[in-house]
């Protein structure tokens, strides 16, 4: 079975996902650690229900962030770290010793609308302001800049004509949830 660490900033819905596809026998998986930089997030209250060992680890609680984040992912004994809508790039150390084995959601068809500034409803008003007829999800493997590194696997949503950014993020939101707990699964084989 394989271990996950999770690395949210906010309300931690995909990590529900993720929760829920566990405890339904969905998903082969096990959580074993859940961290964020913010200390009032939902991903953290969502952990503590679970029962998943859950971390405050931001700039004002380590002097060396990154290798706290490294520290509990190994403690966790982590297979893979998930970057859940995660709000900081990931130290030297941590990309080091989970090379190749670190994913990021992000909601829009990589490469376009990703890199720096592309998160939350920015993706969506910037999709719906090009005009584009589709959007979607993605998960890729992370390397040392923002939305880049292999991709694993996209799921595509249509843009409608009355979709506004808070509609269509519902939407890519669904999808990528479901394509997340799709391609965590594959990890086990």
């Amino acid at each position: 079975m394989v271990k996950l660490a999770v690395l949210a900033s906010h309300e931690g819905t995909t990590l529900q996902a993720l929760i829920d596809a566990c405890a339904e026998d969905h998903l082969h998986a096990q959580l074993t650690a859940v961290i964020s930089n913010n200390s009032g997030s939902g991903a953290l209250r969502r952990a503590a229900a679970a029962g998943i060992p859950a971390h405050h680890i931001s700039g004002k609680t380590h002097a060396d962030e990154d290798l706290a984040v490294l520290a509990a992912c190994q403690h966790a004994q982590a297979d893979w770290v998930l970057l859940l809508g995660y709000m900081k790039k990931l130290g030297e150390q941590t990309l080091a010793a989970y090379k190749g084995r670190i994913i990021n959601t992000h909601p829009a068809l990589l490469p376009k609308f990703g890199g720096r500034g592309y998160f939350g409803l920015r993706v969506h008003q910037a999709v719906i302001a090009a005009g584009e007829r589709e959007s979607g999800a993605t998960i890729h493997l992370v390397d040392y800049d923002y939305d880049t590194g292999p991709i694993l696997a996209q799921t595509r949503v249509q843009v409608l004509a009355h979709d506004t950014p808070e509609t269509l993020e519902t939407r890519v939101k669904t999808a990528e949830q479901a394509l997340l707990v799709e391609t965590v699964a594959k990890l086990n084989r």
